[in-house]
């Protein structure tokens, strides 16, 4: 990589001296043909069936190009196999650096080995990889945060707090029946995702106010391999059948993802639960298009919004920082032990969407039209 890096910075000082010839010294570059100087990155995402890792390829891809690098981006449609076979290829083809959201974050061992051995630096993009030395950086949202807001989303929903998780004086008692879903259990997300929720809804549990009816209360029994909103769906309509057929409704459901809460969402709505009271309050996370769209409906009380196009630039400036020599931004060095080392991470902040803040939170930002969400 030093080598690399010394023919990186040659090529970007001659580049400079020839746009700064070309533009007699205004300083403005933007027309110039950049002609890839950058080489080439790879990057690496896990499925096309959620739109959010659409977006997120798209925005990294678009900020590497505007970099004046060439990417090659892959998606492995949730196949660790694949995924292991396509950053072999990035590397074969001489990817520079190589920005990877893995599948399951344990199984990418010997690939990174690989790139290790050829000077080729590794970002984990949103999910951290584990068990290996060979991870230089980590871009993501503070995860433990985001569970604290999914937990905060639904008790808002119930009338117990503020969106901001400050208790409302005039609360209801309560009980109020909840069950609680989780990620994918090879996704290191999952588990922060599930211990801020946790940690948040657990008093409220304990003293009565909050009853998870199916007893299904630890990580491994709520947990939904690849996030996968068909499994969650399934779940929740055995839920249903086992702890609520004596006529009790839920009242929540903790949803860590927009992709299970449509599963969720249509279990309650084939086992007769109609929008309007008595429909429960249901969180979620990526501010996917449908389910901001569910939230307009009602069906869906709230999501975790995390910009994608700001994480794909923290990681783009990651790969730029390395490959020219200096050392990447960091706000983290102590949450993220991937079991061999505490990966240097930079962390975003992410904000709860409801139905009265989607103009502001969504629209204003540009995420998403009105036309797109009113569509």
């Amino acid at each position: 990589m030093k080598t690399k890096k010394v023919l990186l910075a040659t090529l970007a000082i001659s580049s400079m001296f020839a746009l700064a010839a070309c533009s007699g010294g205004s300083g403005d570059s933007g027309s110039g043909d950049k002609g890839g100087d950058g080489g080439l990155i790879g990057v690496a995402m896990p499925t096309k069936s959620s739109e959010r890792w659409i977006q997120d390829g798209d925005a990294v891809k678009k900020q590497l190009e505007d970099q004046g690098f060439k990417v090659d981006l892959q998606y492995a449609e949730d196949d660790i196999p694949t995924q292991v076979s396509q950053l072999e290829n990035m590397i074969t083809k001489g990817a520079e650096a190589l920005i990877i959201a893995s599948i399951d974050g344990t199984t990418l061992t010997q690939v990174l080995q690989d790139a290790a051995d050829a000077d080729i630096p590794v970002i984990a993009y949103d999910r951290l990889i584990r068990d290996s030395e060979n991870v230089d950086y980590y871009a993501s949202f503070d995860n433990y945060k985001v569970g604290v807001q999914q937990a905060n989303s639904i008790l808002n929903g119930l009338g117990l707090v503020e969106l901001d998780g400050t208790a409302k004086s005039d609360a209801p008692k309560g009980p109020f029946n909840i069950e609680l879903f989780a990620g994918s259990p090879d996704d290191n997300n999952a588990t922060f995702f599930w211990n801020g929720a946790i940690d948040t809804l657990q008093p409220l549990i304990d003293d009565g106010t909050l009853v998870v009816k199916s007893g299904q209360t630890d990580f491994q029994q709520a947990a939904t391999l690849r996030w996968d909103g068909e499994v969650a769906q399934s779940r929740m309509e055995d839920i249903l059948t086992k702890s609520y057929s004596d006529g009790s409704k839920v009242n929540a459901v903790l949803s860590p993802y927009d992709g299970l809460s449509r599963g969720i969402i249509s279990a309650l709505t084939d086992a007769g639960y109609t929008v309007g009271d008595g429909w429960p309050a249901i969180s979620g996370q990526d501010a996917e298009l449908d389910s901001v769209k569910a939230i307009n409906s009602g069906e869906q009380y709230a999501t975790i919004f995390k910009d994608t196009r700001n994480l794909a630039k923290v990681a783009v400036d990651m790969a730029t920082a390395l490959l020219n020599g200096d050392k990447p931004e960091v706000n983290n060095t102590e949450d993220y032990d991937n079991g061999k080392k505490v990966v240097p991470s930079y962390l975003l902040e992410s904000q709860i969407v409801v139905k009265d803040n989607i103009n502001e939170v969504l629209v204003k930002s540009g995420y998403w039209t009105e036309a797109e969400i009113n569509g």
